[in-house]
């Protein structure tokens, strides 16, 4: 039973070009809804701040995008080897911002209700999809060619990322529990970029050596 289990997360099968389209029509699909997610904050920043600043509101739904167009190159490797290091600098921001935002996402929604917001069937919904994005950016990590250089360069992105949400509050809306502790979210939002930084090493360097 074991050994059939682990078909499911097997190079073979996860890089079959079945699964490989099957994965690309869902995150396509979960990136599109997931700016129309962001639709009202995309709105109010683009009223409210300077424009440069809307680049970084949709933080998970941009994470996926980046997910999505790294299964573009394995699906079209010929098509597309002329964007190699493009590739690479998209593969390593895909796996670190979905780690990343998978469990913060994950991490506000369960905290805003230990403080008292109330849990409906969208927060399930989030975090069953945002745990998804986190654990197959890992499963893929063996397919992507990017090396410690890009996952470097995906940290200092995602890193600015973090500056700006928190310097001009445009970071994600938040359970409306989390208003007052928004300098504690900042640091554990900024220490999970290093962490998701460094998984994505440990990661990148088990998938070397199988």
């Amino acid at each position: 039973m074991k050994l059939r289990l682990s078909l499911f997360w097997s190079r073979a099968f996860l890089s079959s070009r079945s699964m490989l389209w099957l994965f690309f029509i869902v995150n396509l699909l979960g990136t599109v809804y997931g700016y129309i997610w962001y639709g009202d904050q995309l709105r109010d920043t683009w009223l409210n701040h300077p424009h440069w600043q809307i680049v970084f509101v949709p933080d998970s739904p941009t994470a996926s995008l980046f997910f999505t167009l790294s299964l573009l190159f394995l699906l079209f490797p010929g098509a597309l080897a002329q964007f190699g290091r493009l590739r690479t600098l998209i593969e390593a921001l895909a796996v670190v911002t979905s780690v990343k935002y998978g469990v913060w996402a994950v991490s506000m929604i369960f905290t805003g209700a230990y403080l008292g917001d109330d849990l409906v069937w969208q927060d399930w919904m989030l975090v069953v999809s945002h745990l998804a994005m986190a654990i197959e950016a890992l499963l893929f990590v063996r397919m992507f060619k990017f090396g410690t250089l890009m996952l470097l360069g995906a940290g200092c992105w995602t890193l600015l990322n973090d500056t700006v949400d928190y310097t001009f509050d445009v970071y994600p809306w938040l359970p409306q529990t989390l208003y007052d502790h928004v300098g504690n979210v900042m640091v554990f939002t900024v220490l999970l970029t290093v962490a998701s930084v460094i998984v994505a090493w440990i990661t990148l360097k088990h998938a070397k050596r199988t």
